[in-house]
């Protein structure tokens, strides 16, 4: 049976330490007189992450040690979100959509909220738009709440990776991204007490 990504992360085993960095392209001149900067924005936003996995036997560490088997070092994708922010803090009620084609830049402008909501996502909340190869994660960045007719701007950040479809369905509920491994080496370690440790680091796919 072919390989297909992106893959899932596999369900056996605990998180023990999730981190998730964010980088930005931002270079920096310096006066060497006066010591002033000038910094130019550039339009690279990234998403990072790091994982330690709790031990565990080998029923599970096979499960893990197959998924990156499967991904081939840095060649396969596979969907991840915050795993410390799977749901919102927000409302996040209704059926949330992309109002608009052609949307770029930290702005998105959105439809399909119940109505009239005062902290219909809160400053924090991540959403999804786009599934599978085209899985996109984004930070919503301000407490928003829904107009009268079920409207929302959200300032976003990374930027748009693409211009979504009008009507594009936002994913409110455990929204992941696209990620590939660091890495195209992958350790993992047994004790004397048969538990295996694994640990990986992974980059947004873009």
């Amino acid at each position: 049976m072919a390989i297909t990504y992106p893959l899932a992360l596999p369900t056996v085993g605990l998180f023990v330490r999730f981190s998730l960095t964010t980088q930005s392209a931002n270079a920096e001149s310096v006066s060497p007189f006066t010591f002033e900067r000038q910094i130019q924005t550039h339009q690279g936003m990234l998403w990072l992450a790091g994982i330690t996995l709790a031990p565990m036997k080998r029923a599970s560490a096979e499960e893990w040690r197959s998924f990156f088997l499967k991904l081939n070092g840095k060649q396969g994708t596979f969907l991840m979100g915050d795993l410390g922010a799977k749901f919102p803090r927000g409302i996040a009620a209704g059926t949330p959509l992309v109002d608009g084609a052609g949307q770029t830049g930290q702005e998105l402008d959105t439809k399909g909220w119940t109505t009239e909501i005062t902290g219909i996502l809160k400053a924090g909340d991540y959403i999804q738009i786009g599934t599978g190869l085209t899985s996109r994660l984004y930070k919503n960045l301000n407490d928003v709440n829904s107009d009268s007719g079920g409207l929302a701007t959200l300032d976003i950040w990374p930027r748009l990776r693409e211009s979504p479809a009008n009507s594009a369905v936002i994913v409110v509920s455990e929204p992941k991204g696209l990620f590939r491994l660091s890495s195209n080496l992958n350790l993992s370690e047994v004790g004397i007490s048969a538990f295996y440790g694994f640990g990986f680091s992974a980059i947004e796919a873009l």
